[in-house]
């Protein structure tokens, strides 16, 4: 599922900000972009990651910032701070730009800073940033939910119109085994022609057309395929829920085609196809529900 959360803090002498951003995913798939102060507690924010998001591919990026008061006392790169501003001063003259170049743009920029930077952050680092990533996955958390609370009402309606279409259904098929049993009893009549009538084997044959054309089995399993996919869907727990999600679909498409196959019928038939293009609209927004 999509989303998006932020949040920042202090960690060490500097400011944090983190961002997460999620895409669908069928697994639980990080990628994390720290500046390389944060880099030792990779694993923490990583694991903080996963506390939260079970699935989807989920991109963090954090940025660390040092406090004003804590710049003057880190050890600078001098050199790099030289080269940083040469360059500055060159792409200035090569496309034009304003002369507007200070101290504040230089010092914001990456690996500026040596040693002591990561002393700083020896401390309560690793707790710091992993409660300002449980905050932003807390937000990334609100912005899923509301968008699998559309997915759910989707999903809800779709499924109305299956059991719209299963008891249409329900309704035909009594009907077309009567219009069935009649019309074979007529064509062995015709074919006859007068002759007398085993009525014991047409009462036989009858039945085992009756017996063939009969979809109210295929009826209640997919009625109680249904319940069990609602139950799912309103599940607390979501370990394991899309897997059976996913087999439930499997075993209503099954029903379907058997429905389907045994009515025999135009009716019946067009009401088993309109279930068929339901089913596969669930299908495509299943995989992107947590």
């Amino acid at each position: 599922m999509t989303g998006f959360g932020s949040a920042d803090g202090d960690v060490g002498s500097g400011r944090v900000s983190v961002e997460v951003r999620s895409v669908n995913h069928r697994y639980f798939s990080p990628s994390i972009k720290l500046p390389s102060v944060l880099v030792p507690w990779e694993g923490e924010v990583r694991e903080a990651l996963k506390r939260g998001v079970t699935r989807g591919h989920v991109t963090l990026s954090a940025r660390f910032e040092p406090q004003e008061e804590s710049v003057t006392s880190l050890p600078i790169d001098e050199h790099r701070f030289a080269s940083y501003v040469a360059q500055l001063r060159r792409l200035q003259e090569q496309h034009g730009l304003a002369d507007t170049l200070d101290v504040g743009t230089i010092l914001r920029m990456p690996e500026l800073f040596t040693g002591r930077d990561r002393e700083e952050l020896t401390s309560d680092a690793g707790a710091q940033l992993s409660g300002i990533v449980d905050r932003a996955v807390e937000a990334l958390l609100g912005m899923r939910s509301a968008e699998g609370a559309r997915l759910v009402q989707f999903l809800d309606e779709r499924l109305a119109l299956v059991v719209a279409a299963l008891d249409r259904v329900a309704t035909r098929a009594p009907a077309r085994v009567v219009e069935q049993r009649d019309r074979l009893r007529l064509a062995v009549r015709e074919l006859t022609d007068g002759v007398a009538l085993d009525e014991q084997r047409v009462a036989q044959e009858i039945a085992l057309l009756a017996d063939r054309l009969d979809v109210q089995e295929e009826l209640s399993r997919f009625r109680a395929h249904i319940a069990a996919f609602r139950e799912a869907l309103n599940a607390a727990q979501p370990d394991g829920v899309g897997k059976r999600r996913g087999f439930l679909l499997q075993e209503m498409l099954r029903e379907a085609n058997t429905t389907g196959s045994k009515g025999n019928d135009a009716a019946i038939v067009a009401d088993v196809l309109q279930i068929k293009e339901e089913l596969e609209r669930i299908r495509e927004q299943v995989e992107n529900l947590e």
